[in-house]
């Protein structure tokens, strides 16, 4: 690896820049007591019955897709099975047991997965976040609650459920069965019975997060509506998650568009009595940013470029998701790729910190090749830049053998990721200051050159974005090259300050 002079203490070295900006994850394993709990649910149910629930639910979620509207007074052609009510009481499909069983079998791994990738990214750009007491909307049989247990095992102490299916209720209370240190769960119909129950003084949630569940609204009237009130009840954090489609995205960038406004038209207001009143009306909660995936807080520079927002994460398929799910030609493959676009918004102002690359000069491959003394010429410099990266090349190739690891280890015992969440907390963090960029889509690795796209912030504030290609080659910096041939979609790319548009060609 290429050698860095500073011209001043930088923040960050070529290997803790690579763990810094590692964001995704490999192919991710279900976690074996989930895996249990979703067999042991379904255990009695039969194949072919089964397959044809799976089938049916499908079917049903694109029936949801089709029935999207922007138009609100359009939604009040919409079928009787959707029953929204600008009040939040009951939203979105209604799931009878049929469907629930289907969806535990054949969605939930999936949706698990996403999830976990999701908030393991929010504990990494926010580590001093600790949530103990959350509201997970649209719980369903409780992927979120799941993720949310494995990311953060021992801050959590008390978890509000609201989930309008008495059928996902019950689903999701029968796989904590047997489970111990849980923390205190409670289940809603609906935001109007939470509202009921608990007082003004405990509504505020350190974490919210409402995932699969906004595309089950007809009108970006009535989502709007709802994430305000999800707003509402935010203390801190705030998660969206949408399957990663154009129509998911589009709903993720809507509800980006206006929290953002809403919270800087609320500052302005409050910025303008104080004045008036000669005191300081602002607290440190005015305010919102975007944690991730966003590096920063202006327009959305997708907007009108045919391009959108979303992310995969890959997962091996449990024993349940290859009994029931249908390949119509091919054999059915030991992964899957669970596409999705998601957003995590933080009350406050977006901290300034230092751009990863200011203070670091790197050398270029030539002036490497002039520092090496007689004995070490024969060394193929290019060689061993290929075969480090080769191992990486293949993230995302399909492999119709892949082995069922989940199978061997459903008879382990069962565990708590603490050990995980300690080991990767000590790992070099990407601060939510304006010098992290995110990569979008997978990178084009060409040789003795990476090409891929990046979002990015334009200045030190984050107020304004752009979406520019970047070109990293071997020649001009070694080390970024080879950092380069490692990131994958959705890692995040080091920026110096002050650079627009120019990079390391």
């Amino acid at each position: 690896m290429a050698s860095l002079i500073s011209e001043k203490l930088p923040k960050f070295t070529a290997e803790t820049l690579k763990l810094a900006a590692k964001q995704s994850q490999r192919c991710h394993i279900v976690p074996v007591r989930l895996r249990r709990a979703i067999k042991k649910y379904i255990r009695e149910e039969d194949v072919e019955h089964m397959r044809r629930k799976v089938l049916n639910l499908s079917q049903s979620f694109n029936e949801i897709k089709e029935g999207l509207v922007e138009d609100p007074l359009k939604s009040l052609e919409q079928s009787q099975r959707w029953k929204v009510k600008t009040a939040y009481g009951d939203i979105g499909l209604r799931y009878q047991e049929d469907q629930t069983v289907a969806y535990l079998a054949a969605r939930m791994p999936s949706v698990y997965s996403s999830l976990y990738r999701v908030l393991s990214e929010v504990r990494r750009r926010v580590p001093d976040f600790t949530p103990a007491k959350v509201l997970d909307f649209g719980a369903g049989t409780g992927s979120a609650m799941w993720a949310m247990m494995e990311v953060w095992p021992r801050s959590l102490e008390k978890i509000n459920l609201v989930e309008p299916s008495q059928s996902m209720q019950r689903a999701g209370q029968s796989l904590l069965k047997g489970l111990k240190n849980l923390p205190l769960i409670q289940s809603y119909g609906s935001i109007q019975a939470l509202s009921k129950h608990v007082n003004k003084s405990g509504r505020q949630h350190d974490l919210v997060i409402a995932s699969y569940v906004l595309g089950e609204i007809p009108s970006l009237k009535d989502r709007i509506t709802l994430v305000r009130q999800l707003w509402d009840l935010t203390g801190d954090i705030l998660v969206l998650v949408e399957p990663g489609t154009p129509q998911g995205s589009n709903i993720i960038s809507q509800m980006r568009s206006h929290i953002l406004w809403m919270e800087k038209r609320r500052s302005r207001k409050l910025q303008n009595a104080a004045k008036k009143a000669s005191n300081d009306l602002m607290t440190r909660k005015t305010g919102a940013f975007i944690v991730a995936p966003c590096p920063h807080d202006g327009v959305c520079p997708l907007q009108n470029t045919g391009k959108y927002c979303h992310f995969v994460q890959r997962l091996e398929r449990t024993s349940s998701q290859r009994a029931y799910k249908r390949s119509k030609d091919n054999p059915l493959r030991g992964f899957e790729d669970e596409k999705f676009s998601y957003i995590a918004f933080r009350r406050g102002t977006r901290p300034r910190g230092p751009w990863p690359l200011d203070g670091m000069k790197f050398e270029t491959l030539k002036e490497i090749r002039a520092k090496r003394i007689p004995e070490d010429l024969d060394i193929n410099t290019e060689n061993q830049f290929t075969m480090e990266a080769a191992a990486e090349e293949d993230q995302y190739e399909d492999d119709p053998a892949s082995p069922y690891d989940s199978d061997m280890s459903e008879t382990d015992s069962v565990t708590v990721n603490d050990d995980a969440a300690e080991e990767e907390e000590e790992k070099p963090q990407a601060d939510i200051g304006s010098g992290w960029g995110r990569i979008i889509y997978m990178p084009l690795k060409r040789g003795k050159r990476v090409e891929f796209d990046v979002c990015r912030a334009m200045n030190d504030e984050g107020t304004e974005g752009s979406f520019d290609r970047v070109v990293v080659t071997q020649s001009k910096n070694p080390t970024l090259h080879h950092q380069a041939r490692r990131s994958i979609w959705g890692d995040l790319w080091p920026l110096r300050s002050g650079e627009i548009r120019k990079f390391y060609t």
